[in-house]
């Protein structure tokens, strides 16, 4: 489904991702692990045509993500739910999730059934539809985010940091949400430093250290890497 071949991302003198090779398949989640500044979000931005990289590409279904067009990206069916959620805290959380499904605004009965779907895997955003998103609390806000990426319609789910800020018990409720979409068949990419809760529901996992993939494999291959489970699992 994506294919992200040699790919290096450069702003100026600084090179944030070093000739980056992964792919994820159909009905996969797969795992992207790494610190803070080792390069996820850089390619995240790059997979959704916000920033054009310096050398190399990104396939997805036979078409080339990495042509600096964010609008493109979301039209072939990648969306990304960004790290930090980026919400817009005034409006409701129905006119939030509603914005998502902006390239379909001439489908409002396609876009009313998404809202349904989206209020069926969070049932708290239904009771809170017309609350200021500001004001829920931070998994909920959470929620929300994942929930306007899905309004897109995508066939990739591209996830940014999800747990960031979370407390234990909301993280399982939204990496049990994500398991969800991916059962109902959305792929996911997922970058997290949470490596406990994203490998416990991934199919596979690179590892980023430094702008440069250092480690890849299955879950079970990653559980039981040393260096895994010395660096990100504290073991």
């Amino acid at each position: 489904m994506l294919e992200v071949r040699n790919l290096s991302v450069r702003y100026g003198a600084y090179t944030a991702l070093h000739s980056i090779n992964l792919q994820v398949n159909p009905g996969e989640i797969v795992v992207l692990l790494g610190a803070n500044g080792a390069g996820k979000s850089s390619l995240f931005r790059t997979l959704s045509g916000l920033q054009r990289p310096s050398q190399g590409e990104a396939v997805y279904d036979g078409q080339v993500l990495t042509l600096g067009r964010p609008e493109r990206c979301v039209n072939l069916g990648v969306s990304q739910c960004p790290e930090g959620r980026l919400l817009f805290a005034q409006l409701s959380v129905e006119k939030n999730l509603r914005l998502g499904g902006y390239t379909h605004r001439r489908d409002a009965a396609g876009n009313q059934a998404e809202l349904e779907r989206v209020y069926q895997l969070f049932p708290v955003l239904a009771e809170k539809r017309a609350d200021p998103a500001g004001s829920l609390s931070g998994g909920q806000q959470q929620m929300v985010a994942i929930g306007r990426a899905l309004m897109a319609r995508p066939k990739l789910l591209l996830l940014d940091e999800p747990s960031l800020g979370l407390a234990p018990l909301v993280v399982d409720q939204v990496f049990a949400a994500v398991q969800r979409v991916n059962e109902a068949g959305v792929s996911v990419l997922l970058a997290e430093q949470n490596a406990f809760a994203a490998l416990g529901i991934a199919h596979r996992a690179y590892v980023l250290e430094g702008g440069k993939v250092t480690i890849e494999g299955s879950r079970d291959e990653l559980l039981h890497d040393d260096r895994v489970r010395s660096a990100y699992l504290g073991v």
